[in-house]
């Protein structure tokens, strides 16, 4: 490789159409090597990495990608009559092929295949390594899964050999293995990578993580997890340096008084002492102004040391962050130890000809914390909208124990858009008083006029904070949770508040989730996997 690949943004600015600006005067480089970019839901990330594809233009500035770049974005298309085959680009190679191997030696032939003579076997090795070595080259882009969409689009980008890969959320939808295949993938990938995730799993295989934060990249050498460590020393010294200057500006204040008041008493010896003196009034005058001004010129010192000591505690608040964290009470989500929850009795599910579930038996008792797990497809959702009554099952049993069985989905849609944070909750909870729901809306971090703001303008971190809010103290309390993938396409901070808010419920839930880190984050004792229409442990 004669150069080096990288990404080089310079002094870049960009504003939304409605001229919400996002950048100013952003720069930094990326070199070769795993690079996470991390930052709140809303801050950028997504759109930094569209600047830096050629998607979006930036208002000023520039962006330098040294090397053939790949991009896989968030969003892939998961309705789409194109063939598997399009979608990696190589159809067109692999038809000249096949039409030279029929006799065709004709010039577009040859034109089409360029030097892609060993394009089918690249392509049939690739689909293997990421598990997608099932897939007829033929089949449609709308009969795979998300998980498979997604892994699809990657093999399409490694594919094409890039020096520069940009990854948007690539684990969204994969299940487990898929996941493990896909770090093993860019395990050995030998280019620039700059890839945006919230798996902590795929961030702790990193070479160094870029924050965005405040409109400003900052780098730091390691993985995710020596990321944190090292944001959370800066944060104690940020801490210490506050406390520091609160006493500086504290004892800079009480000098300047007590100089103040030695002047003050100085004046009125003085003006005794000249007055018992019997001096001429021009030279008592003369006297006091001096003293006056010197009175003067020491409160100017004590005062600029002041402003000094108030400039360097404002200083220091900037650099604290945000108290992010919730700290919550839910004791009546409370299940006693031993109550039956939820009691399924040989469910069998039937879609399109296929047996999705079969003989499924499924028994909650008390406060459990159960995670379910499979393969993308396997038939994980379909359990659980069956037991929210949502699907009817062609054979066997589901039974609800008394209490209200809440739902957290991934798209996070069970809020009225058009209400406030304050007015959903009412609907939830229509017995708090007003002074309550607003108490418990501050635990959300919901605080002043956030409570009034419409549900449809809440960033995806505030939306799972209202959500959860309204969930979790409904009327009556929830005795059992189901989350369908509640992490994705969350911030960090965000499931951390999602892990404080489970964290302190005491019900029973089900979560359908491949994040490792989440799940032991939860305290999930019960493991179960859905594997060919059953349901088994582990």
């Amino acid at each position: 490789m004669s150069f080096t690949p990288s990404v080089v943004c310079s002094h870049l600015s960009f504003s939304w159409p409605d001229d919400t600006a996002l950048f100013s005067d952003l720069s930094f480089t990326v070199g070769p090597g795993r690079t996470g970019l991390v930052a709140p839901n809303g801050a950028g990330k997504s759109a930094l990495l569209r600047l830096i594809a050629g998607e979006l233009i930036p208002a000023a500035g520039s962006v330098t990608v040294d090397g053939v770049i790949g991009y896989l974005p968030q969003t892939l298309p998961l309705l789409d009559d194109r063939s598997v085959g399009e979608v990696l680009g190589v159809a067109e190679v692999i038809g000249a092929l096949d039409a030279l191997a029929a006799g065709d030696a004709g010039e577009e032939v040859f034109a089409a295949i360029g030097d892609d003579w060993d394009v089918e076997e690249r392509t049939r090795a690739q689909l293997d390594r990421l598990g997608l070595g099932h897939l007829a080259l033929e089949r449609s882009l709308r009969s795979l899964s998300g998980g498979e969409v997604v892994t699809l689009g990657l093999a399409r980008e490694l594919l094409r050999r890039p020096d520069v890969l940009l990854l948007d959320e690539p684990t969204n939808n994969l299940d487990a293995d898929a996941r493990h295949r896909l770090y093993e993938a860019l395990d050995d990938f030998g280019g620039c990578l700059l890839l945006v995730s919230h798996d902590r799993v795929l961030l702790d295989r990193m070479d160094r993580i870029a924050e965005l934060h405040r409109g400003e990249i900052t780098l730091y050498g390691g993985t995710f997890s020596d990321y944190r460590a090292a944001l959370e020393e800066g944060q104690r010294a940020a801490e210490g340096a506050v406390r520091n200057a609160e006493q500086l500006l504290k004892r800079e204040k009480r000098q300047r008084q007590q100089a103040r008041e030695r002047a003050d008493r100085r004046a009125n010896t003085a003006k005794r002492t000249l007055s018992d003196a019997g001096l001429p009034k021009i030279v008592a005058g003369a006297m006091k102004r001096r003293a006056q001004e010197t009175a003067g010129r020491t409160d100017d010192v004590h005062a600029r040391r002041v402003q000094e000591a108030r400039a360097r505690l404002d200083g220091a608040e900037r650099a604290v962050r945000d108290d992010d964290t919730l700290v919550l009470d839910l004791p009546h989500t409370a299940v006693r130890a031993g109550r039956t929850v939820l009691q399924i009795n040989d469910l069998r599910i039937i879609r399109d000809g296929r047996e999705l579930l079969a003989g499924v038996d499924l028994v909650v008792r008390g406060p459990q914390r159960i995670a379910l797990t499979g393969r993308n497809g396997a038939g994980k959702t379909t359990l659980l909208r069956a037991v929210l009554g949502e699907i009817e099952p062609d054979a066997g049993a589901v039974a609800v124990a008394d209490g209200r069985v809440a739902y957290l989905s991934q798209r996070l849609d069970l809020l009225d858009d058009d209400r406030t944070v304050a007015e959903n909750l009412a609907a939830f909870a229509p017995g708090l008083s007003v002074t309550r729901r607003r108490h418990l809306l501050a635990q959300f971090l919901f605080r002043g006029d956030g409570v009034d703001l419409p549900v449809g303008v809440l960033s995806g971190g505030e939306r799972l904070r209202a959500t959860l809010a309204c969930v979790l103290f409904a009327e009556p309390a929830p005795q059992l949770l189901l989350l369908d993938e509640p992490t994705n396409n969350l911030d960090l901070v965000s499931v951390g508040q999602l892990e404080a808010a489970l964290g302190a419920y005491g019900g029973a839930f089900i979560v359908v989730s491949h994040d490792d880190a989440f799940l032991d984050a939860i305290g999930v004792e019960r493991m179960l996997r859905v594997e060919n229409a059953a349901l088994m442990s582990g």
